[in-house]
């Protein structure tokens, strides 16, 4: 593969995961977790793997070609964000930690997840990702930019090595962001509290914009499937 086509392509993928969005909302809630945010972190991570799996079957070719699909698909994210905002505001009274907590893996912020818990972590973190705008206007309109036709490596291929680097990159900086969060406010309960609520209320307003933004092409689509019908 083209060197430079590599370099470029990591340099936005990370600029990209650095800028704080619906992913780095759901990392910092998971991260004031009582539970391991491992679980999180891996469900954001499998989102993505699942955009790269798509992307090297030509998928993103496809929603190219077809820009109803991918409005359609920003409309899922967006009312996904809704629930996902109002469930994680919800829970800003039981955010932190608390020495109360019995000790065990469960509770253990580096103890291993498992579980019920640990299942609805992964399965909201691979829905936030999977339908997260972002990522999927990165993978439709960004990656295939950086694909050479004329390289060694089949276009499946590149699009498999692009887009688990994009992966790689998820995997480090959320880890960290959780790390972080975590690390920061486990002794401040009321610090916890409040950034919870506002990673919920990013996410409700992140959706909220995305809904009004979406709002005329959508009555659009409708006017002309009504038109046609």
């Amino acid at each position: 593969m083209d060197p430079q086509a590599i370099i470029g392509f990591l340099i936005i993928a990370v600029a990209l995961t650095c800028t704080p969005g619906p992913d780095w909302a759901y990392s910092i809630a998971a991260g004031l977790g009582r539970r391991s945010f491992v679980p999180a972190v891996a469900g954001l991570c499998s989102g993505y793997v699942l955009h790269t799996i798509l992307l090297a079957a030509g998928i993103a070719a496809l929603m190219a070609a077809v820009p109803s699909l991918l409005l359609w698909l920003t409309v899922a994210g967006a009312v996904y964000l809704l629930w996902l905002g109002l469930v994680t505001a919800r829970s800003w009274r039981s955010a932190g930690f608390s020495a109360a907590v019995p000790a065990g893996p469960a509770a253990s912020p580096s103890g291993p997840a498992s579980g019920p818990g640990a299942r609805r972590a992964f399965l909201q973190g691979a829905g936030t990702s999977a339908i997260n705008p972002k990522g999927l206007l990165f993978f439709v309109a960004l990656t295939p930019q950086f694909i050479r036709p004329q390289a060694a490596f089949s276009i499946p291929v590149q699009s498999a090595v692009l887009g688990l680097s994009f992966v790689a990159c998820t995997a480090v900086i959320y880890t960290l962001v959780a790390a972080g969060s975590r690390r920061l406010l486990r002794s401040r309960p009321g610090g916890a509290r409040v950034i919870t609520l506002c990673s919920g209320v990013i996410m409700l307003g992140l959706g909220t914009v995305l809904l009004a933004e979406q709002a005329v092409p959508v009555a659009h689509a409708a006017g002309q499937l009504f038109a046609r019908g």
